[in-house]
């Protein structure tokens, strides 16, 4: 299982490319893994034959450890877990050892209710300090799951959720005496996503378990309501300008290597707008805020099984050229589980389109840490008021998704006006 970042501990199996007994060539697709950062295809090490799997799809070990054996062919491997999925039978005593030695069996992760000691349960990622951090909840006292009795990411997420807020506690307020100092003096075992209440199933129904990164988009979005107090302003947006701008210089991008499109104009004069309007681009530690130096720019990309937010990192240092190179890069590589795990994290600010498909406009959940988001609606031709006379233009809704514990709605509104500004008399020399 290999160390996908500094904050990754463990990785999950999600899916065998190759079976026992298949050739592979070194970098060729081997398995797929599910972080909590990111989904990946994993390359072969080297080149041989797949003589053994030891952890099966859908389980999870800790970072480096042993979960297939590669070898010559006709070697033969002890499995080196004693799970394999697809294991081979016995090969005959005369054939070649393996060139690999196969691994030890992994030590059973210690059960979720074995005692452990208080140095053993802090025994956590950064990312899970931080959550731990953000919500006032001791970490010590999450029970947890990993191997010795490690809080991973899953532990403290369904420890915050599965325990209820105090009656008249806003889950947005933290600190002493807030939701989430609540929550945390109620110590309780951590849960799996619980069903809703009244939950019932027939005969027809079909039920299968959540994928890896359904769970994973679970958690973060119950995690974002119990962390922010979302509110929502939503703004029409002419973008006849624009479109004048983009039919102009399309072909000359596209012979640049890059797609000038809507998101190009949009994130470009976000960007901008964003470092007028720093609040926007902020985050809250405790009771302090971070008032973020760079624009670390999110883009929500849908994927065939989910959703997953690349970063454009350094985004408001970038031309509209440069913009559009990032965002077409991160996003065709998000689709092909290209990504790295620095890649989707550290953003300061994410932007979502659902008018991709259709919407008018949605109420996107924010992206924590950060304490807004902004959401695009279809851009389509609609009859406006000019000047008393009735004309039809290329409009579309803008949604700023915002945390009222630090944005006010006259902040949240201001920039707006300055995004709706910007786009609408877009400086044709930026292009």
């Amino acid at each position: 299982m290999p160390q996908m970042g500094e904050s990754i501990a463990e990785g999950t199996i999600v899916r065998w490319i190759k079976k026992v007994g298949d050739a592979v060539d070194r970098d060729e697709p081997l398995f797929e893994i599910s972080t909590d950062k990111v989904d990946a295809e994993i390359p072969s090490p080297a080149a041989g034959v797949l003589l053994d799997i030891s952890v099966k799809e859908g389980e999870t070990v800790p970072v480096n450890s042993v979960v297939a054996v590669i070898g010559a062919a006709g070697s033969v491997s002890a499995p080196a877990g004693g799970n394999g999925a697809d294991a081979q039978a016995p090969a005959p005593p005369a054939a070649a050892a393996a060139p690999q030695a196969a691994a030890a069996a992994l030590p059973a992760p210690a059960p979720s209710a074995a005692p452990a000691s208080s140095a053993e349960r802090l025994r956590s990622s950064p990312l899970v300090r931080r959550i731990a951090k953000e919500h006032n909840v001791d970490v010590s006292r999450v029970p947890g799951s990993g191997i010795g009795g490690r809080v991973t990411k899953h532990d403290i997420l369904t420890f915050i959720a599965s325990v209820p807020l105090a009656e008249g506690h806003p889950s947005a307020r933290s600190g002493p005496g807030g939701g989430s100092a609540a929550r945390a003096a109620h110590a309780g075992p951590a849960a799996p996503l619980a069903a809703a209440p009244g939950v019932f199933r027939l005969a027809t129904d079909r039920v299968e378990p959540m994928s890896v990164m359904r769970r994973k988009i679970a958690e973060h979005m119950v995690l974002s309501k119990h962390t922010s107090a979302h509110v929502y302003s939503v703004f029409e947006v002419n973008y006849s300008r624009v479109d004048q701008i983009r039919k102009a210089k399309k072909d000359d991008y596209e012979r640049m290597g890059a797609k000038l499109t809507f998101t190009s104009f949009i994130a470009k004069a976000a960007v901008d707008c964003l470092r007028r309007h720093p609040t926007i681009n902020a985050s809250i530690d405790g009771e302090q805020v971070i008032y973020r130096g760079s624009v670390n720019l999110g883009i929500a990309v849908a994927l065939d099984n989910g959703l997953i937010v690349p970063v454009v990192k350094g985004a408001d240092e970038k031309n509209i050229l440069g913009l559009s190179r990032a965002v077409q890069d991160i996003a065709d590589r998000a689709r092909a589980k290209k990504l790295s795990p620095d890649e989707v994290q550290g953003g300061t600010f994410t932007l979502t389109n659902p008018g991709t498909f259709g919407a008018q406009f949605g109420l996107p959940v924010i992206n924590q840490p950060q304490v807004a988001i902004l959401g695009v609606g279809t851009i389509e031709k609609r009859p406006v008021v000019i000047d008393d006379m009735i004309g039809i233009r290329l409009m579309g809704y803008l949604t700023l998704g915002y945390d009222h514990r630090l944005v006010d709605g006259a902040v949240a509104d201001q920039f707006m006006a300055d995004l709706k500004q910007t786009i609408e008399h877009f400086d044709p020399a930026q292009v």
